[in-house]
């Protein structure tokens, strides 16, 4: 008996299971980079805990399991600074990643007013450049990181969400 993941709103107690999948899913990422000291690997527990008590965090369950997850805040302006998406490595290439960024956008716009949707991404991370592009996000320019990683900076008009993922 197959199970189906479901995508649900955060609490306090999913903030373990989220530091641990971060963790694991953003190895991938450092190794792309040689830089294991980028933001999601030194990221505390105490840290993630705040976020999810905070921001708009969403999961993704595969039973009791946390097997995604995606914080999102509004910023300045009413952008909303979407981060941290990440997904099981055994479950990436599913659409897992498209549903967890419409459950947070759609949060966004529905109940903090957001207006547009911002991102940031490694320069040389084609598969994350490939999902936003594909849920219609555009590039607005670049940054460096605090952990001095190139970054692509992508956003969208907030209105695109629901026919987006």
């Amino acid at each position: 008996m197959g199970m189906s993941v479901t995508i649900s709103a955060a609490t306090e107690q999913d903030a373990e299971q989220i530091f641990r999948l971060q963790y694991l899913c953003f190895q991938s990422e450092a190794a792309l980079y040689a830089n294991y000291r980028i933001d999601p690997l030194v990221q505390t527990l105490d840290s993630v805990r705040e976020e999810v008590a905070a921001d708009c965090v969403f999961v993704a369950r595969l039973g009791d399991e946390v097997v995604g997850s995606v914080r999102g805040r509004v910023t300045e302006g009413g952008a909303a600074s979407i981060g941290k998406l990440c997904v099981h490595p055994r479950l990436q290439g599913h659409g897992i990643g498209a549903r967890l960024l419409r459950a947070a956008e759609s949060a966004l716009v529905e109940e903090r007013g957001a207006k547009r949707f911002r991102l940031y991404t490694g320069h040389r991370s084609e598969s994350n450049l490939r999902l936003y592009r594909r849920v219609g996000y555009e590039t607005v320019g670049t940054a460096e990181g605090a952990d001095g990683v190139p970054m692509i900076v992508l956003e969208k008009p907030a209105g695109t969400y629901a026919t987006t993922a």
